[in-house]
């Protein structure tokens, strides 16, 4: 096949998603799935195993295999966050491999909220301390991270709640139980007719959320989200490493594949296996950072 990487894989592959159904992380690989065979001619054959956000699996991943046919979804933040909050793996022994996209931070209100306007939220805050409830998904999540981030830019103190996922979250912010909501372009998308996007954590506006501004337009530098991608055994062969990342890199290129994550609000990265341990790097020491301003860590 054209798209094959130095002939992997030879057989269908394993792709195990360390979260239940119905998440972000499964909805990715459904829309690779057929991209894959494709390219590949094998199959990519999907199972979920969930369990501590990821952490069962990923503690686990050393013990497999490392033979190229099993690979293993892999989210940041939590891949580095979970480790410092003892989590039974560390961030270094991950061979991770590929990230593919990342789902932006979305400051979002109900559609009938007083707060027209990111400035709107942020004087309220201003006015009462510790009294403007935002909620989010999980504490030491994306969600969390993006509250403490944004609150030490807006130079705020806000209250955030954490539910147990993203549904109990937005719940919370329709029902009136919170102020404002910190969630994802994705749900923004979803939940487009009662909510109103304040801003979104990118480069530039979502091609499909014209309307909402990034961060960066409204003067607070912050770009980031959940990001995704894959992972091996670290047993697993150096050529292989690489064979696997660079056949996800081009199956990253393609133009239906792209249309449709961004449609469902994911935004495209190429973020491969060399340039991967300084981005990891990088984002470890801003979210450790985070994680201690809010309380999380030592």
């Amino acid at each position: 096949m054209p798209g094959k990487a130095d002939g992997w894989p030879q057989q269908p592959v394993d792709y195990i998603i360390p979260f239940g159904y119905g998440g972000e992380s499964g909805i990715a690989a459904r829309l690779q799935q057929p991209v894959f065979t494709q390219l590949t001619g094998h199959d990519l054959v999907i199972s979920h195993k969930p369990g501590g956000g990821g952490a069962v699996v990923w503690s686990e991943l050393n013990n497999m295999k490392g033979d190229g046919n099993t690979i293993v979804g892999i989210n940041l933040p939590h891949l580095i966050i979970q480790p410092v909050r003892g989590a039974r793996y560390k961030t270094e022994e991950i061979a991770a491999l590929y990230l593919f996209h990342y789902t932006p931070n979305a400051l979002i209100v109900s559609s009938d909220s007083p707060y027209e306007t990111l400035d709107d939220l942020i004087k309220d805050a201003q006015e009462r301390p510790n009294q403007v409830l935002l909620s989010g998904s999980g504490k030491g999540t994306a969600n969390h991270l993006a509250q403490v981030r944004f609150d030490n830019l807006a130079g705020i103190e806000t209250e955030y709640r954490a539910y147990k996922g993203t549904g109990e979250s937005i719940a919370a912010l329709l029902s009136g139980t919170v102020d404002a909501a910190w969630a994802y372009t994705t749900v923004a998308l979803q939940q487009q007719a009662d909510v109103r996007v304040l801003g979104v954590a990118m480069e530039e506006r979502h091609p499909s959320i014209p309307d909402a501004p990034t961060f960066r337009e409204l003067k607070f530098d912050m770009v980031d989200g959940a990001y995704r991608g894959i992972a091996v055994p670290n047993g697993t062969p150096e050529t292989l490493k690489r064979a696997i990342s660079k056949t996800f890199a081009t199956l990253n290129k393609d133009a239906a594949f792209i249309q449709k994550k961004q449609s469902l609000g994911f935004v495209p990265v190429d973020i491969g296996y060399d340039k991967l341990p300084a981005f990891i790097a990088e984002r470890t020491q801003q979210y450790r950072d985070l994680a201690k301003r809010a309380g999380l860590t030592e």
